[in-house]
């Protein structure tokens, strides 16, 4: 017991706690410290208890005589906590809300919030108090003699038993004086003689003498019997704090028991612990010779450009001083007493004159020149060193930013391009002020299973799920992945996070991508069913189709008033599906007016395509099936099934399974912006619309391919082949998506049938 003292500490303090209070980040501190602290951060000073062991807090200095006043009910500490706050039946408040207070928990490392009410609203921690009482008792901490608080002083004898319910100690005399046999007071519960008697059970802070006899799961607090009637616990998850007490206390158990058991891994770990911890220092050690390495050699460096830059300064400073000096000399020799003008005074007296034009033309030369220097007079070297001076402010801004080598930011994932189909495709970018990365490490896992064996069940099941906590792609060097071999219709998590020569930076959020519930078919559009061309165009990837509207639908417009035939091409995949359960996704422009996707029997769309072009949409045609299903009143399911979308809306019919629309609904699709009616619903248009055939079942399920969410689900006939159809009423555009592992192809994939190969020829 003597080695569970640092657990019996104050945070603020330092000390063994008294009068523990729990905050609600639920650590323990001192009432007194929690004042103390409070004060110092600017509130003002709570109305606080005396403490335990002074004369105020202990019945010793009353007179002996006074023996049969009754004993106090109720805790002083409780009782001064609440005083002058909490509200009350009756009470109006007039006041606005009071600020709430703030407390600087240092566990915590920060603010933490109190309330309006402060340390009011902060209950104490009675388990922590009789741990504490039952230490000092053990290990004789501080023991102070606890006398009978009923004999006289001169004869006061050392008290030997408590009474909790009279919050008193007695000797064993007086104890029996004062609880005789056969009376109520004998079912006193006895205890160690203290001079702080604690109530027996917790009170609500609010509600003054209202036991605490409910926990709230939602809110993790407990509640007495009248805050469990309040609004803001109405749907909460409630359970009596009996029951909250024996589930914790079994978790406890298990989680004691487990650590306990596993002793020799907690030692592993130990050693692993002090390894790292002299690793640390020897790696410090090798860190700091090679920063003084580092500096040392950009000293070096700089010593080096230094004498180079003043050689180069000093070479400059001699040809400049030189070039004056020259010109120096030659302003000299113009002087009235120099050479040259001597020499041309003694030229001019000669008479001579083919003498006289012999040598002094020479002299002409350099007397014109003279001239032309003095009148253009320039320095013939700049004396100012202006190109000499060194700009170093990019070089300081470097050596201001110099520092160690930092780990790459969390990178941010980009949820535009990440995708579940096929495979699962993850693309991400680094914040622009991160440092680069060298590669990363992606790591994903299915929900519902916590890593490091914290799993759903308990310790035993986190165990047996810790084999399928995070995998890992160790080294990626783009900025994406593709992740295959995942589970159909399970929801991963992932998370990327880079690394350089500083090691792993922090992980990016974590995101929430939903497989699709079936595998992924992979068709192409088919262009052999009589294309209209002046209306319908099919990319040459065959992934793509545009309607236009023609001059087909001009000639038919002086009818539009009076008939309602509109021009409707249908489009069909390339596969005919006869087995098993199959998904895929497609997105239609919102521009669009008027675009159909579904399935249909194949039988029935080469039918279709006998008709004319210019017919009534399928939805009106009894004989062809519906857009639903909804409207056929036979048991037999219809051929068709199709979703229509339009105009950035979506049209969901009336299913048959009322159900189906009540799951919709409880999961948050129904969000009040589509008008309803008694034959369906419509909705903003998705991203992507995912279509999932069980043709088994024979039935077919639309999905918001983006999140996966079921819009509606509907029968179809499935006695034959069946085949993924589009239908374009009017202009439009639709695109098939892209399986994952074709997009880094750099070629179109060659065409395959998936499940079976449809008969071209018509009958």
């Amino acid at each position: 017991m003597k080695s569970m003292e640092q657990e019996l500490q104050c945070p603020v303090c330092k000390d063994i706690v008294k009068q523990p209070i729990v905050l609600p980040c639920l650590h323990s501190v001192c009432l007194m410290c929690a004042s103390e602290v409070l004060v110092q951060s600017g509130y003002p000073q709570p109305e606080l208890p005396p403490e335990p062991n002074s004369p105020a807090s202990t019945p010793n200095t009353r007179s002996p005589r006074q023996i049969r006043r009754p004993m106090p009910k109720s805790d002083r500490v409780d009782r001064l906590l609440r005083s002058g706050s909490g509200t009350y039946p009756g009470r109006r408040r007039k006041e606005g809300p009071s600020p709430l207070m703030l407390f600087p928990c240092a566990p915590c490392g920060r603010d933490v919030e109190l309330g309006e009410r402060g340390l009011a609203e902060c209950m104490r921690n009675l388990t922590l108090e009789r741990i504490v009482e039952r230490y000092r008792h053990t290990v004789s901490l501080g023991s102070v003699a606890v006398m009978c608080e009923f004999c006289k002083p001169p004869q006061a004898l050392e008290a030997t038993k408590g009474c909790a319910d009279c919050r008193a100690s007695f000797c064993k005399e007086c104890f029996k004086l004062y609880h005789p046999w056969g009376t109520p007071r004998a079912q006193h519960e006895h205890v160690q003689p203290t001079l702080n008697f604690r109530p027996k059970v917790l009170t609500c802070p609010e509600h003054d003498q209202e036991r605490m006899q409910f926990y709230c799961k939602s809110c993790q607090m407990l509640l007495c019997s009248l805050c469990k009637l309040r609004r803001i616990h109405a749907g909460h998850k409630i359970a009596p704090v009996t029951q909250a007490y024996q589930t914790l206390k079994d978790k406890i158990t298990k989680e004691l028991n487990y650590i306990l058991a596993n002793q020799d891994m907690v030692l592993t770990q130990i050693t692993q612990l002090e390894n790292a911890i002299t690793q640390t220092a020897v790696n410090s050690v090798s860190a700091k010779e090679q920063l003084s390495h580092c500096v040392k050699e950009m000293m070096a460096l700089l010593t080096e450009r230094q004498t180079m830059l003043a050689q180069a300064l000093e070479s400059s400073r001699q040809r400049r001083a030189e070039a004056l000096a020259n010109q120096v000399a030659e302003k000299r020799s113009l002087l009235e007493h120099a050479s040259l003008m001597a020499f041309t005074q003694e030229l001019l007296k000669e008479n001579d004159p083919s003498s006289f034009v012999h040598a002094a033309r020479i002299t002409h030369k350099r007397l014109a020149q003279s001239i032309e220097s003095m009148q253009r007079f320039s320095l013939s070297a700049d004396p100012s060193f202006r190109h000499f001076q060194l700009d170093v402010s990019r070089e300081l801004k470097l050596l201001t930013d110099l520092n160690f080598i930092q780990a790459p930011l969390a990178p941010v994932i980009d949820t535009q391009r990440t995708l579940a189909y096929d495979q699962l495709f993850l693309s991400w970018r680094l914040p622009q002020d991160s440092t680069p990365a060298w590669h990363y490490s992606v790591e994903f896992r299915r929900r519902g299973v916590e890593p490091g064996g914290g799993a759903r069940g308990g310790i035993r099941g986190g165990l047996a799920a810790a084999r399928w906590g995070w995998q890992r792609l160790e080294e990626v060097t783009g900025t994406c992945a593709v992740i295959d071999r995942l589970e159909m219709d399970s929801v991963y998590v992932l998370r990327v996070r880079g690394c350089n020569k500083a090691g792993f930076g922090e992980y990016s959020e974590e995101v929430y991508l939903h497989t699709p519930p079936a595998p992924v078919l992979n068709f192409y559009l088919d262009s052999r069913w009589g294309l209209h061309a002046d209306r319908l165009v099919v990319s040459k990837e065959q992934r793509c189709a545009r309607s236009v509207p023609g001059l087909s639908l001009l000639q038919a417009a002086d009818r539009a008033l009076t008939s309602c035939h509109l021009t409707a091409d249908l489009l069909v995949g390339d596969v005919a599906i006869t087995q098993g359960r199959h998904y895929w996704a497609c997105s239609v422009e919102p521009g669009s007016y008027l675009v159909k996707v579904g399935v249909g029997l194949e039988s029935k769309l080469q039918e279709w395509f006998h008709l004319p072009q210019d017919m009534a949409s399928p939805r009106y045609d009894p004989d062809s099936g519906h857009d639903s299903g909804a409207e056929d009143s036979s048991d037999s399911p219809p051929p068709f099934s199709f979703l229509t979308m339009g105009m950035g809306k979506i049209y969901l019919p009336s299913s048959t399974n009322s159900h189906h629309n009540a799951n919709y609904r409880e999961s948050g699709f129904t969000n009040g912006n589509g008008p309803s009616s008694p034959t369906g619903v419509t909705y903003p248009l998705p991203p992507r619309l995912g279509v999932c055939l069980d043709f088994e079942k024979g039935r077919v399920t639309f999905y918001d391919a983006h999140s996966l969410r079921p819009l509606w689900e509907g029968p179809v006939d499935c006695s034959a082949p069946v085949c993924p159809a589009f239908c374009f009423i009017g202009g439009g555009a639709l695109q098939l998506q892209e399986l994952v592992a074709n997009r880094n192809a750099n070629q179109t994939p060659v065409r395959r049938v998936t499940i079976q190969s449809r008969v071209t020829k018509l009958n």
